[in-house]
C-alpha cells in the first residue's frame, strides 16, 4: 500500500470520517439530521442516504431488538453538500418485532422513504440453500482504487474533472474485485460479479454502526452488475442511471471491517431499468446480508440533452 502523504487521510482517518458520517445529530424527539460527505462531489450516494435513514431508525429502538430488514425508496436525488434530515416514525412496536419508517429530506423535498423491521433475538430453525463461490482470497486481489487509478490514466481526457475526482476520491472501503466491474471493462459479459470489502481500519464495537457500513457499501457495484452484459459504463459516460429503490435483509450479526464478499447478479434489464440482487458472505462462508435494486439504466443519447 503507497504510504499516506500530508494531502492523503490515513486509513483511521478514513474510517473516523465514514463513522461521522454514518452517526446521525438527534435533532428533536423524531427528528435527525446526516453529515454530508466530505469533498462530495454531484449527487448524494445512495447508500449514504439509506445507511443514514437506517441508524436514525436504529436511534428510535433499544439495543435488544436489532435491523433485519430495510426497504428504500429513491424519490429524488439528493445533493451534495446542503443538509438532509431524518424524520423518523413508530409504525409498530411489539414484543419481538417493530417497524420504523423514516422520510429523508432536503431542500423541503422528500428524497427517499425507508421502512425498517426490528426483530428480538431468538433460537430457530436454520438453513443455508446457498454456498460462497470459490473465488481468490482478498490477499491474493489488487484494490479497486489500483485499477481506478490505471483507468483515469488510461482514459485522460474522456472523463471530466468530476469523474476523475470521483473516481479518485480516497475511501473507507477496500473493495477487491475477482471480475472486471461495468468501469474496468468494455466488452460484454455475463452479469455476476465477486467483490471483497472491508473497512480500511477497525471500527468500534457497534453492532449498529457494523449494519449501517454493510449497507452503505451494498450500494457499491450492485447497479452496475445489469451494464455488464451491455459492455457499457456510466463512468465512460455512456449510461444515464439511479436507483429506484433498495432493499436489505441481515441474516446473522456480521462485521464490516472483516472481509466480506459481495456476490452480485442481475436476471433482467429492460424498459430502461436493470434488475440486481446481491448477496454477502463472511469469510466461513454463512450469508450474513441478501439486497435486491432496480434502478434505471438508459444508453446516452449522442445529443447533448438527458
Amino acid at each position: 500500500m503507497a504510504q499516506p502523504t500530508d494531502s492523503t487521510p490515513t486509513p483511521e482517518e478514513l474510517v473516523a470520517r465514514l463513522v461521522r458520517l454514518l452517526t446521525v445529530e438527534h435533532r428533536e424527539e423524531t427528528l435527525f439530521a446526516g453529515q454530508p460527505q466530505p469533498g462530495g462531489v454531484g449527487r448524494v450516494f445512495g447508500g449514504q442516504v439509506v445507511a443514514q435513514a437506517l441508524q436514525a431508525a436504529q436511534a428510535t429502538v433499544g439495543d435488544a431488538k436489532m435491523a433485519h430488514s430495510l426497504h428504500a425508496y429513491f424519490l429524488r436525488s439528493g445533493e451534495e453538500g446542503p443538509e438532509i434530515t431524518y424524520r423518523a416514525a413508530t409504525d409498530f412496536e411489539g414484543r419481538s418485532f417493530a417497524n420504523r419508517r423514516v422520510v429523508a429530506i432536503q431542500g423541503g423535498e422528500v428524497i427517499l422513504n425507508l421502512t425498517a423491521s426490528f426483530h428480538l433475538e431468538e433460537e430457530g430453525l436454520e438453513h443455508q440453500d446457498c454456498a460462497m463461490p470459490d473465488v481468490p482470497p482478498p490477499e491474493e486481489l489488487r484494490s479497486d482504487m489500483e485499477i481506478r487509478r490505471e483507468v483515469v490514466e488510461k482514459l485522460g481526457e474522456r472523463m471530466n474533472d468530476n469523474q476523475r475526482r470521483l473516481m479518485l476520491r480516497p475511501r473507507p472501503i477496500d473493495m477487491r474485485t475477482t471480475d472486471k466491474l461495468h468501469w474496468m471493462n468494455n466488452e460484454p459479459k455475463e452479469p455476476r460479479a465477486h467483490s471483497w470489502f472491508r473497512t480500511v481500519a477497525p471500527l468500534p464495537d457497534d453492532p449498529a454502526l457494523h449494519r449501517a457500513v454493510i449497507a452503505y457499501t451494498s450500494d457499491f457495484t450492485l447497479l452496475g452488475t445489469s451494464a455488464l452484459p451491455h459492455g457499457l459504463s456510466w463512468m465512460r459516460g455512456e449510461l444515464l442511471g439511479a436507483s429506484l429503490d433498495h432493499a436489505l435483509w441481515f441474516h446473522r450479526p456480521a462485521r464490516a471491517d472483516e472481509w466480506l464478499l459481495y456476490v452480485t447478479d442481475s436476471p433482467w434489464s429492460g424498459s430502461g431499468r436493470g434488475f440486481n440482487r446481491g448477496r454477502i458472505f463472511n469469510r466461513q462462508g454463512q450469508l450474513v446480508a441478501s439486497v435486491a435494486q432496480e434502478g434505471v439504466m438508459r444508453k446516452r443519447r449522442n445529443t447533448g440533452t438527458r
